[in-house]
């Protein structure tokens, strides 16, 4: 069994007091004897004033959280997976960059979302992503202590062509750390996450932010670690921050994938018409 901790966070528009929390996890994490922590997507900052968090945006060289966490993982001795940081990427924009670092604080791997969230929802609410971020372009994995380690960014969740080439990839887990809307939240979070880990037959470790935000946004929560076969290992309920804990037998992704050999028995699909 390789053990895991998901970081459910609450995070703010302050990153020396995200940075904090971080760090207390991280500890919480090792002490429980988990092998990786997840945290969710801006785990660093999370301010829906764009003109007041952009003040607070660093190059990823000067990110005081990176940083503080790459301290944490090596003086504890344990593997994160920073789900994401709002980082400046030098041409006018941020990018939402995951990223992997190893037990000895070194940067394993790195990540930008690829899909942007640009939506009206019923409720009112207004999200144009594109208008800060640059998505990303490439398909990002790690060895990590869990295997193959793919990575994605919340709203990437809805793309299956991100998930085929993860899976054409022979991941052994995806994260999809996140910060999801409610509504959104009840009507998809659970469905697709359990998709995702059946699709691929790999472990899905959705680390999640939650609750009311000092910026005004309120968030679905539910972290879940999936198993391949679709069941849930890890559903971190109500409305608070926390920290939960999930048993992962990786024996499990070759056993799934002899029953249900979809991977191995795909096919390319020509999307050209009939003449």
């Amino acid at each position: 069994m390789t053990r895991i901790a998901v970081a459910q966070m609450q995070s703010g528009i302050d990153p020396a007091v995200n940075a904090a929390t971080i760090e207390r996890l991280i500890a919480e994490a090792a002490d429980g004897g988990a092998a990786m922590l997840f945290t969710p997507e801006m785990s660093g900052l999370l301010d829906r004033d764009r003109k007041r968090g952009t003040a607070s945006i660093r190059p990823e060289a000067d990110d005081v959280v990176l940083e503080r966490t790459q301290q944490a993982a090596r003086h504890h001795g344990i593997w994160v997976g920073l789900g994401s940081l709002a980082v400046d990427a030098g041409d006018g924009k941020s990018a939402n960059r995951s990223f992997v670092i190893n037990a000895q604080g070194e940067i394993a791997a790195r990540y930008d979302k690829m899909h942007m969230f640009d939506v009206d929802l019923s409720t009112g609410e207004s999200w144009r992503e594109s208008n800060a971020y640059a998505a990303g372009d490439q398909v990002v994995t790690a060895e990590t202590p869990l295997g193959r380690l793919g990575l994605t960014v919340c709203y990437d969740l809805r793309f299956p062509a991100l998930f085929e080439a993860l899976g054409r990839a022979q991941c052994d887990a995806i994260a999809i750390p996140a910060a999801f809307t409610v509504p959104t939240g009840k009507a998809h979070w659970h469905v697709l996450q359990r998709a995702r880990a059946i699709e691929a037959s790999a472990f899905v470790v959705a680390a999640a932010q939650v609750g009311h935000h000092e910026d005004g946004r309120t968030t679905y929560g539910h972290s879940l670690v999936v198993d391949p076969w679709g069941e849930v290992l890890l559903d971190m309920e109500g409305e608070q921050p926390g920290l939960g804990f999930a048993d992962m037998d990786l024996a499990r992704i070759a056993e799934v994938r002899s029953q249900v050999p979809s991977l191995a028995n795909r096919r390319p699909i020509s999307t050209s018409g009939a003449s």
